[in-house]
């Protein structure tokens, strides 16, 4: 064949358009991941609904409610350092003046209403979608799950890790082979597995299973976590808390306008507070004497009330950490401190105030901060700023202290304010706080008049022929002391939420469910047996689901019951026991031909070979 006949390769052109290039990549002799191939990847377009399901999946994974329920924990971190105004309005109140330039800044974030603040109920709405959206799917495949039966027995069971062989001679193999797998699978429903049995041909097998209620316990988990979710959602809305100061002596009746502040869920009306009234008679404290360790510190408090309601009358008390339950409600005791009993009168001798005036403790030995507002009767409003000292000591500057928290020598002192109190406009006022702006100071520091100085029963004169105040003494007719002279008040909190018990019952239950989904195994065994020319060749295997380091011991124990089982009911017998394997003979000769052959020759297959 001439030169000219043969035919010149042509040189594939390159293609002018990216079909082309597709055509030619997909070439069934070049795959697509060719180097000379296109590698490019066009992805799908979602669309809205796409984007929508690629969200709702992500949003209920759990790895998302996992990550949820930690943000959940650390957005509740806030509500524990900082004062709620649901529980703490009176410490609002003094963070508020403690810091003036940071509380703003702080209460925009929300830092003093955490718990109903949005970016909390955000999260907390989050976490409750994202759970249900977990469980609901989990629900539907495990109820699947448990109507499903157990696996077919794997044709090799030796190449399952945790399995054991066991021969036993027969006279009837076939026969005492199926009996076998009987009293396997009694022997497996005793132990709490789901069986089922599967013969092909002349081989007999048993598949058991069992740590359905491993899933089962994590269900519970995370339904009993949606349900607290639920429940102090909407628990919250008919939920309540009020705080009230009640003095000894003095009468609380539930409703609205008695309390001092008061925070209610949206769903809680004016009338939905149970009708009772209640009387402090008695605050009772213990103190460590002077000149033992610990001294002046307090033992017990005891705030020892008289209730009213349905023209029944019975006493109790509220204490630290153990709430007093009237008609539903808990009654807490958060506080508690003096209350002198201080009366005013005007110039013609009128008395234009008399109360106990709650004085806020300042130290661990009363010191106490009061103040009284005379509103009326008096040409200026009048306020009164003072300090209560219930053992009057004095430094060498001359200033007061408390040297025990007892009564012993109890002492008040005044500084008298006149001007506008600031009440009159409509803004709110705490009676705990003296706004001094637009009062002129008559007694104390940077005056002419020094403060005044009260003993229990004394009485002074306010400046400027104003009138007069008294320090009541209320000591009881014969008492020989000061010890009664001043009454106490107590400051209780009222507490009403009836789905405290089902977050009880539900928190219950997660921890039961939690202990389930740790404890309990998931795993599946199989007993086969087999007739052979000698007898019934038994296997066993077991395989778990996850970690289970207690498997190998289950099949051991199985192999061991199923072997009594057998020989009890005479069905099958163990091989005689030959005793232990002679040990190998050092003098033998290495170099024995028939040895080595021995060693050295392959395990028989039962491949073909192909020549």
């Amino acid at each position: 064949m001439s030169r000219s006949d043969q035919k010149t390769p042509k040189t594939p052109k390159t293609p002018k358009n990216k079909d082309a290039v597709s055509s030619e990549s997909t070439d069934p002799l070049r795959p697509s991941d060719h180097i000379d191939g296109d590698d490019s990847i066009t992805q799908p377009r979602l669309g809205v609904v796409g984007w929508l399901r690629w969200g709702w999946r992500q949003l209920t994974s759990m790895r998302t409610a996992l990550i949820l329920l930690l943000v959940l924990a650390i957005a509740a971190i806030p509500g524990s350092i900082f004062p709620q105004r649901m529980a703490d309005p009176n410490g609002v109140t003094q963070w508020e003046r403690d810091n003036p330039d940071l509380f703003p800044i702080l209460d925009g974030l929300k830092l003093f209403d955490v718990y109903l603040s949005p970016w909390f109920s955000a999260v907390y709405l989050l976490l409750f979608t994202s759970l249900v959206g977990c469980v609901i799917p989990r629900i539907k495949h495990h109820y699947k799950a448990l109507q499903a039966r157990p696996p077919r027995t794997p044709a090799r069971l030796k190449r399952l890790a945790d399995f054991r062989a066991v021969e036993r001679t027969s006279t009837d193999a076939s026969a005492e082979a199926s009996a076998s797998i009987d009293i396997a699978q009694k022997q497996l429903k005793a132990l709490g597995y789901r069986v089922e049995r599967y013969d092909v041909g002349k081989t007999s097998s048993v598949s058991a299973e069992r740590g359905y209620w491993r899933e089962t316990g994590n269900l519970v988990f995370h339904i009993a976590l949606v349900g607290v979710l639920i429940t102090v959602g909407v628990g919250g809305g008919f939920a309540y808390t009020g705080q009230r100061v009640l003095v000894e002596g003095e009468t609380f009746a539930n409703t609205l306008l008695d309390y001092d502040s008061m925070n209610r869920g949206r769903f809680v009306g004016d009338g939905a507070l149970t009708p009772y009234s209640m009387t402090l008679d008695t605050f009772d404290v213990s103190y460590t004497p002077f000149g033992e360790p610990g001294s002046g510190q307090a033992g017990d408090f005891s705030a020892n009330v008289t209730v009213k309601q349905n023209g029944e009358e019975r006493t109790g008390s509220a204490r630290v950490n153990a709430p007093l339950d009237v008609a539903g409600d808990k009654v807490y005791l958060l506080g508690n401190g003096y209350a002198p009993t201080i009366t005013v009168r005007n110039a013609a001798g009128d008395v234009v105030f008399t109360n106990s005036v709650p004085f806020l403790p300042q130290d661990t030995n009363m010191t106490s901060l009061g103040v009284v507002k005379v509103t009326d009767g008096m040409p200026e409003q009048l306020g009164l700023l003072g300090f209560f000292y219930p053992t009057t000591g004095v430094l060498d500057t001359g200033a007061f202290f408390s040297g025990y928290p007892d009564l012993t020598n109890p002492t008040l002192t005044l500084d008298v304010y006149s001007g506008d109190l600031g009440i009159n406009d409509g803004t709110p006022r705490s009676v705990y706080v003296l706004d001094t702006t637009d009062l002129t100071k008559l007694t104390g520091r940077d005056t002419d008049v020094e403060s005044i100085e009260l003993a229990p029963g004394e009485t002074a004169d306010l400046p400027n022929g104003l009138g007069t105040v008294t320090f009541e003494d209320e000591s009881p007719e014969g008492a020989t002391d000061l010890s009664q002279s001043v009454k106490r008040f107590a400051s209780m909190q009222i507490h009403h939420d009836a789905s405290s018990v089902w977050v009880l019952v539900f928190a219950l239950l997660a921890l039961g469910g939690l202990m389930l989904a740790l404890f309990i195994p998931r795993r599946r065994v199989w007993v086969k047996a087999t007739p052979t020319a000698t007898g019934v060749s038994l296997e066993y295997a077991g395989l778990a689901r996850g970690e289970d380091p207690t498997l190998a011991a289950a099949v051991d124990d199985l192999v061991k019951g199923h072997a009594r089982l057998l020989d009890a009911a005479g069905v099958t017998a163990a091989l005689p026991d030959t005793g232990p394997e002679p040990e190998p003979d050092p003098a033998a000769d290495p170099d024995d031909d028939a040895s080595t052959e021995r060693e050295t020759e392959p395990p028989a297959s039962d491949t073909p070979k192909v020549d």
